[in-house]
């Protein structure tokens, strides 16, 4: 189990012209993520915000400074000594700003994909959830037929559907109206209590509702 994950001095290398490098509340700073806590991270466009989530999700090491990933017990792994596949199974998912779902694949199948890494979820929860977003009426049709949005939630309901210790959403509700954020919002907050888990969310603008603990600017 992943306890906290704690960013000291990260800049992303993009920003190694700057005469400073980037600054900010996570960026060049120290800075710790724990579970049980929810973040929100706000930015303008071209601040990081992807890069920060593949950073955290072990995606990308194209970063000046240190990512420790701190274990229940005690013990610290830095970012070069992680088992990133075994993470991302058991300890933290992703919801990608750019979703990253199987277009050929219905919203049901693109979910159990993933699903059966884990058998997180019967495919009975899994067709519940994304009748809970909206999609009671999509959930057969092949994802590349849906909207932006539509995809949005399947992408939502796939993060959901596996254990995690932190769960890590790259503006998760860009193109959705409030009503299905706020049903997102509910869902998220409701596995959150359930787990203890970590939530960290990104936005350049449109927040996800929630209750955040704290708020960063990056």
């Amino acid at each position: 189990m992943i306890e906290s994950i704690t960013f000291d001095k990260v800049n992303p290398r993009v920003f190694d012209d700057a005469p400073a490098g980037a600054s900010s509340k996570v960026w060049n700073s120290l800075i710790t993520f724990r579970r049980g806590v929810s973040y929100l991270v706000e930015a303008g466009s071209g601040r990081g915000k992807s890069s920060f989530c593949s950073f955290l999700y072990g995606l990308r090491n194209d970063f000046s400074g240190t990512v420790y990933y701190e274990k229940s017990g005690g013990g610290v792994l830095s970012h070069p000594e992680c088992d990133f596949v075994s993470l991302r199974r058991n300890s933290l998912s992703m919801m990608f700003q750019d979703l990253r779902l199987f277009p050929e694949l219905s919203p049901v199948d693109n979910v159990m994909l993933k699903n059966r890494l884990t058998g997180f979820a019967s495919e009975a929860t899994v067709r519940d959830m994304l009748c809970r977003v909206g999609l009671e009426e999509r959930m057969e049709v092949p994802c590349a037929r849906l909207s932006f949005g539509q995809q949005q939630r399947v992408a939502f309901v796939r993060a959901l559907c596996q254990p995690f210790d932190f769960i890590l959403l790259d503006e998760p509700v860009s193109h959705l109206d409030t009503g299905n954020a706020l049903v997102m919002g509910e869902m998220l907050r409701e596995r959150q209590m359930q787990s203890g888990a970590g939530v960290i969310v990104t936005s350049i603008g449109y927040r996800m509702p929630y209750g955040y603990d704290v708020c960063l600017q990056l």
